[in-house]
């Protein structure tokens, strides 16, 4: 006889496991729809901080060198003092860069060289400078040619115009000058904005307090000289504070001159990048009274 299982007895069993696979399948589907949330999340997240990392570096990357927030690698480094016997570092000084320092402006403008170390007018210039005579609107692009801090300026009036000069010392114990900048980038006349009220003739300096960092490439002025007469030129001098120049070693010589400045003033032609070496070498003196002579370039 045919042993057979009353369908009663099998309903229950076959309920059981599918209200099994039945609670199995509404769980798969809520672990899948929450993981697709996390997901989700995840990858709008990455997006989104890579549209911001994306965003950062482009701003950064359009921004001019003189805008970029300098580190205190300077003026937590070698600064330098004047004292009665003469320039003092607080440290031992790191090298200087080679070439020393890259041109303030474009030489192919340049026409003619004032040169460092002679006597122009009525007074003794241990600075040099730049002639621009074709360039009859005043506007030339002055950058700063080596990393360094502001320490002083003056703005001062060459014919009821206001002029402005700037010190920077770099912590190897180079000191350079720029003079006669009429027009300057705003993070300059900032700080000159700070200096005595310009006066006629009266060129004396003020300190910057606390220093300046500068960086090389940054931009310090769109116009120099005077725009009466369209003359356009700017001075520019280099000093080493490390070393008084072979010049000052004559005794006659050091007490005829400023002792502040003049003894350390060097020829800054050789210091520059051989190729703007070479053209400022090339080009005639800017002063025809004086010439191409000075205590300084030989």
């Amino acid at each position: 006889m045919e042993n057979k299982t009353p369908l009663a007895a099998i309903a229950p069993h076959h309920q059981r496991i599918l209200g099994f696979l039945v609670a199995l399948i509404i769980l798969l589907g809520l672990v899948g729809v929450v993981l697709g949330v996390v997901i989700y999340n995840q990858q709008r997240q990455s997006a989104d901080l890579s549209q911001i990392s994306d965003t950062d570096q482009s701003d950064l990357d359009n921004i001019e060198p003189a805008r970029r927030p300098p580190d205190d690698t300077l003026t937590a480094s070698v600064t330098w003092q004047q004292t009665e016997n003469g320039w003092q570092a607080s440290g031992t000084p790191p090298a200087c860069p080679t070439p020393l320092i890259t041109s303030p402006i474009d030489t192919s403008q340049v026409t003619s060289i004032l040169y460092p170390g002679q006597t122009r007018g009525d007074n003794y210039k241990p600075h040099g400078g730049f002639r621009f005579d074709t360039i009859t609107d005043n506007q030339v692009i002055v950058r700063v040619p080596l990393d360094a801090v502001v320490v002083d300026g003056a703005r001062y009036l060459v014919e009821g115009e206001t002029q402005y000069t700037f010190d920077f010392v770099a912590p190897c114990g180079m000191m350079y000058r720029l003079g006669h900048l009429l027009t300057l980038d705003p993070q300059f006349q900032a700080i000159a904005d700070q200096f005595s009220e310009p006066k006629e003739g009266d060129s004396r300096t003020t300190r910057v307090e606390p220093n300046i960092v500068v960086r090389s490439g940054d931009l310090i002025a769109t116009a120099v000289g005077v725009t009466k007469g369209q003359n356009t030129f700017f001075d520019f001098g280099v000093y080493n504070l490390q070393t008084k120049n072979e010049i000052s070693q004559d005794p006659t010589w050091a007490a005829s001159h400023d002792p502040s400045l003049a003894p350390y003033a060097v020829c800054w032609f050789d210091l520059l990048p051989a190729a703007d070496t070479a053209k400022v070498k090339s080009l005639p003196p800017a002063d025809y009274m004086s010439g191409k002579t000075s205590d300084y370039c030989k």
